[in-house]
């Protein structure tokens, strides 16, 4: 294999606090957050910084998310991890949910079921992970999420349900 990093490898990040997105939740629709940190009027999420999660879109129903996989994503077996990859999938299909949220209702993941398909390594090429909800009700969702590499192969597949509920409203 290749190496395209340095021999002396090392990685450093930053995030913003997150306290200023969260007191978004409840306020704004889902669709409406979520586009708002894709324009950068809100930060994103930590976890995104972390992970090295590049763009992302949304609309109703449907969120894409990309990802570059790096060395640092491995596991010891020289893949990305499954935790990685686990990430990419619950971030697209719970996102998805939050799309079609009014503001005042939020919501969790009550489950992950992720097939993992192709290992990936950095010769796999920019990820891209597309969430889609397959069923909203008052109380439960189901989404789905596809995991694809840089040539279209389908590398992971997730089913996620969701629990709705009611936030407190905002004073």
């Amino acid at each position: 294999m290749t190496q395209t990093q340095d021999p002396a490898r090392s990685r450093t990040f930053s995030w913003s606090d997150p306290v200023a997105g969260a007191a978004q939740i409840g306020r704004r629709g889902g669709l409406e957050l979520l586009r708002a940190m894709i324009d950068g009027e809100l930060a994103a999420p930590p976890v995104m910084h972390l992970i090295d999660m590049a763009r992302m879109e949304a609309d109703e129903g449907r969120v894409a998310v990309e990802l570059v996989p790096q060395e640092f994503h491995y596991n010891p077996l020289g893949t990305v991890h499954g935790g990685v990859i686990s990430t990419l999938l619950d971030t697209a299909a719970a996102c998805a949910v939050h799309t079609t949220l009014p503001a005042g209702v939020g919501y969790t993941s009550l489950d992950l079921n992720v097939k993992f398909l192709r290992p990936v390594t950095v010769a796999s090429g920019t990820l891209r992970c597309e969430g889609t909800v397959l069923q909203r009700g008052r109380r439960t969702a189901l989404a789905e999420a596809r995991l694809t590499d840089a040539a279209g192969r389908l590398i992971a597949h997730a089913t996620s349900t969701c629990l709705l509920f009611p936030l407190d409203q905002p004073s």
